[in-house]
């Protein structure tokens, strides 16, 4: 099997993800299903030679570095068919990886269902718009949509710090800095840190990991910069707390009075499977008004969930609505909904 061949067809299939493991044939993620690419089983000596030709392709000279470590993150092109981002790793003592499937073109925010009032976030001047979900929900797409729609109708320097770069933006309205964390950079820290002297009007940090990042990202944004980034957590209550516990008990009170006033909105999503056969996301809206401010300033994250259910006539809605809406309109069943909401209980009573 030629690596170059297989990740061509790959694109044709429309698949999302590539698994090469020993003992299995290649499989493929379609629609949120993995299938078998073909019936024959990849062995340790077959999937090896498979990653020392991802490597190749990507102009990568380092896979003596990924056999020390056991692991490895990176992303190529082949030009005309697709973008990959790879995750290489050693199981079982043979080679293994995962691809994800990034196609050329930016994605189409309507064709994905990505609500307006999701986009109309490339409105803001300044503040913190935070996506949130678990890994695989298509935060990264959602964040892609939104920086694209600034570029096309905005004059302004944009950088981005992802790790590894998943679309790549050219330059229209907007000038569009695009590094990525290891290869252009040494890490978020030093990025971030770097950005707020590259004179940028909007930042775009991949995922906030840690204290310090999560903390020059405040500062940022407190500095009149429009910052966005991801966590992977699942609610807006969930996130705001998620970020101050990573603070010291001494400096949560001052974090929460800087969160209230930064946060511009917070955004869950998660992919489900629609009725069609499809992944169909499902979006938990949050948009800071003056109630939710002082619900973070005062420490009440727990009546968040309540805020945004009253809130709809300001375009917020709860993840558990969200799912109710789609199963009103036969996008999704009645199980799909209740495996994924927040308060399935609650639900229950609604449906």
């Amino acid at each position: 099997m030629d690596a170059k061949e297989l990740l061509m067809d790959v694109v044709k299939r429309n698949a999302s993800d590539v698994f090469i493991v020993a003992g299995s044939p290649c499989a493929v993620k379609i629609h949120g299903k993995i299938q078998k690419y073909n019936q024959e089983k990849l062995k340790p000596e077959d999937t090896e030679h498979l990653i020392r030709e991802i490597y190749a392709i990507a102009n990568k000279d380092d896979i003596d570095q990924f056999i020390r470590n056991g692991d490895d993150d990176f992303s190529f092109s082949i030009p005309g068919v697709g973008r990959f981002r790879v995750n290489v790793y050693r199981q079982r003592n043979s080679f293994a990886a995962v691809l994800r499937v990034v196609s050329f073109e930016m994605p189409d925010p309507i064709r994905l269902h990505i609500p307006e009032v999701i986009i109309n976030l490339a409105q803001l001047k300044k503040g913190m718009v935070l996506l949130t979900g678990p890994a695989g929900s298509g935060k990264s797409t959602t964040l892609a949509c939104i920086i694209d729609q600034i570029n096309k109708t905005r004059d302004a320097h944009i950088i981005t710090i992802e790790d590894p770069i998943e679309y790549l933006h050219t330059h229209n309205r907007s000038i569009v800095s695009q590094r990525e964390v290891y290869h252009d950079t040494r890490d978020y820290i030093s990025a971030l840190k770097a950005a707020l002297r590259e004179a940028p009007e909007v930042i775009l940090v991949g995922e906030m990991r840690d204290l310090e990042t999560i903390d020059i990202a405040v500062t940022a944004a407190e500095t009149g910069h429009l910052l966005f980034s991801s966590l992977h957590t699942i609610g807006a209550a969930n996130t705001i707390d998620r970020m101050i516990d990573v603070f010291p008990s001494s400096q949560q009170q001052q974090i929460r009075v800087q969160l209230a006033m930064v946060l511009s909105a917070v955004i869950s999503q998660q992919l489900v499977p629609s009725i069609d056969g499809k992944m169909i996301p499902v979006f938990e809206i949050m948009i800071c008004n003056q109630a939710i401010r002082t619900l973070i300033r005062e420490g009440k994250t727990h009546q968040i969930d309540n805020a945004i259910a009253t809130n709809r006539n300001q375009n917020m809605i709860t993840m558990d609505d969200s799912l109710l809406e789609l199963y009103k309109h036969k996008q999704i069943t009645k199980e799909v909904a209740l495996m994924y909401a927040t308060n399935p209980t609650f639900l229950i009573n609604k449906l």
